[in-house]
């Protein structure tokens, strides 16, 4: 084989990243299928397994059968593991066992390793692939210990450890995706510790990676020099200060909407004293940009919450961490672009810093797709099961933001509608990720044309 037949041969990051996701799918659909995955007197078709082998590897939470009641243990593990492995990324786990095996890292794989995280540089790269790793596990870890004051006592030592780990990790990973009930977190809705361990969980897996470590280094840092809070804070870089603003608006401004709007519905927060209905409000705003757990009966919501609530889970998280969407960056920069050119402005900033024109771009393009993904696949759902939009538009944003809630459409879904909710949550996973590797390639042959300008009309 000679080498220009290699170089055609050799698979781009933007092509090995969404193969090594749709590999790991079918793998788990195997598992999945075997007897000793299902509970005894159950049954696990092909479908229910790629469905579930899908929500599981893309980190979404929308499920066809009751994961607590359905899949046996060792189904539950595997489960579990295709959740672990979708959240860090398959690079990122192949890139830490070659570490462990004393491997070589070769630059395409450094480079896909580099393109999987969307960073921008090389340097430092494995560094901050054992960072991810033992952060990682070390938020888990923490959030598993929350968990077993609540579930020990019910359910016992063993199983109360089991639930509290595969728990903790399904809420960092953002799966929303729990074994613990039919309900999800509805029976623990007025339990502050389990609701609060839930919500961190997700926060800080949302977050993203980048920002964690800006955040302690920072942190450290102040502490050292004696430095005040406010100045700690303004000595992160302006990606790390854009996302923890934006973080904390969305969490905040999302509850106020959540808490007027659904403040009197019987069904939700109305008949809460007031200190539930605003944990719970609180909750619903952090699950509604990618978790997937539930803490009320979504299908009770008003039409005018969901309706918010599908922007949020548009919005997603933020970048490289575990969330879904369109990430909380990328939309504001869209909006911030706006507004410079509405306040007829050259350049958009923030925080002194301007953003650059291919970041705008990129942004523009990843929202523009993912949008016309989300219409797209909403239209065909609702072609197959003849539902509302409000449902449609709900269950669909909820597959392709990897976010996992429902309003109880999911398990009636047809073979059709699974077929599409499948399709959605893979497209949603690698999409975003895909898109941003598309937008960052440079190939300069198709750009030594420069044209001549037109004149178009818009607005």
């Amino acid at each position: 084989m000679n080498d220009k037949t290699k170089r055609k041969l050799r698979l781009s990051s933007a092509q090995v990243i969404p193969i090594s996701f749709l590999l790991t799918v079918l793998a788990g659909t195997l598992l999945l299928m075997l007897p000793v995955s299902t509970a005894p007197g159950e049954h696990t078709g092909p479908l229910t397994a790629l469905f579930t082998a899908t929500t599981s590897v893309c980190v979404t939470g929308l499920v066809v059968v009751d994961t607590y009641a359905h899949w046996s243990l060792f189904g539950k593990i595997v489960i579990l593991l295709l959740i672990q492995l979708g959240g860090l990324g398959m690079i990122s786990v192949t890139s830490v066992l070659m570490l462990v095996a004393h491997k070589k890292f070769s630059l395409g794989m450094t480079v896909m390793l580099h393109d999987s995280f969307n960073l921008d540089s090389l340097s430092g790269l494995m560094r901050f692939l054992v960072r991810v790793f033992r952060g990682t596990f070390l938020v888990e870890g923490l959030g598993a210990l929350l968990y077993m004051p609540a579930f020990i006592p019910r359910f016992g030592a063993a199983k109360g450890i089991w639930y509290s780990v595969f728990t903790a990790i399904s809420a960092f990973c953002n799966a929303g995706i729990d074994i613990i009930g039919p309900d999800s977190l509805i029976s623990y809705n007025t339990d502050l510790p389990v609701m609060f361990t839930t919500m961190l969980m997700i926060v800080m897996g949302g977050l993203g990676y980048i920002v964690w470590f800006d955040v302690i280094h920072g942190i450290a840092e102040g502490f050292r020099m004696r430095y005040t809070p406010l100045r700690i804070f303004k000595r992160f870089s302006e990606h790390t200060k854009l996302v923890l603003i934006l973080t904390a608006v969305l969490i905040s401004g999302g509850a106020a909407v959540i808490l007027a709007l659904e403040y009197s519905n019987p069904d939700t927060l109305g008949n809460m004293p007031f200190s539930h209905k605003v944990l719970n409000a609180v909750f619903q705003s952090v699950t509604f940009r990618t978790a997937g757990f539930a803490s009320v009966p979504q299908q009770c919501l008003r039409e005018s919450t969901c309706a918010f609530g599908d922007l949020l889970m548009f919005i997603g998280g933020s970048p490289v961490g575990t969330a879904g969407g369109v990430k909380t960056v990328t939309f504001f920069a869209i909006l911030l672009n706006a507004v410079s050119y509405i306040r007829d402005r050259n350049e958009t900033v923030i925080f002194g810093r301007r953003f650059s024109s291919d970041v705008i771009k990129k942004s523009a393009a990843i929202i523009t797709v993912s949008f016309g993904v989300s219409l797209f696949m909403t239209v065909l759902l609702m072609t197959a099961e003849d539902i509302s939009l409000t449902d449609g538009l709900f269950e669909t944003l909820s597959a392709t933001c990897t976010v996992g809630l429902t309003r109880g459409l999911t398990s009636s879904l047809s073979t059709a509608g699974r077929m599409i909710i499948i399709i959605s949550m893979y497209l949603g996973r690698i999409g975003p990720i895909s898109m941003a590797l598309f937008f960052s390639a440079r190939n300069t042959g198709k750009n030594k044309v420069s044209f001549a300008q037109g004149r178009f009309i818009v607005g």
